[in-house]
């Protein structure tokens, strides 16, 4: 089983920046697709970004341009780096680990990641 513990969040202005790291224990993660989602009280958890084990990303319409996920499989961690932050991004943000097999269509669906770590909220205000 593997743990994931994620950081780096907090209070930021509009267009701050904010870099958030996710820690993996437990076991590698390095064959694994790894994932950020995000999610406000009363909504459904979103897709964010994702990375292959192979290195591609995969971003959504509304973080692409202004997000980059990264991964550093030497030390198990995975990254968000948060540029031009706006209010809309305020949310608690996930760090999950995804099936290896998932096909490009898929890497934005939520049920292709099992292993969830517990958030850290990022709140874009003036």
């Amino acid at each position: 089983q593997v743990l994931l513990e994620e950081s780096g969040g907090g209070l930021v202005q509009p267009g701050g920046s904010l870099r958030l790291s996710c820690a993996a224990s437990g076991r590698t993660v390095s064959s694994n697709n790894m994932g950020w989602f995000r999610q406000v009280p009363g909504k459904e958890r979103e897709f964010v970004a994702a990375i292959r084990y192979s290195g591609t990303t995969y971003y959504s319409a509304a973080v692409r341009g202004r997000f980059t996920i990264s991964r550093d499989n030497a030390e198990n961690m995975v990254y968000l780096q948060m540029n031009n932050l706006k209010p809309e991004d305020t949310a608690i943000y996930y760090c999950a680990v995804g099936r290896r097999s998932t096909i490009t269509s898929e890497m934005m669906n939520i049920g292709r990641y099992d292993d969830w770590g517990r958030g850290t909220q990022v709140t874009v205000s003036s």
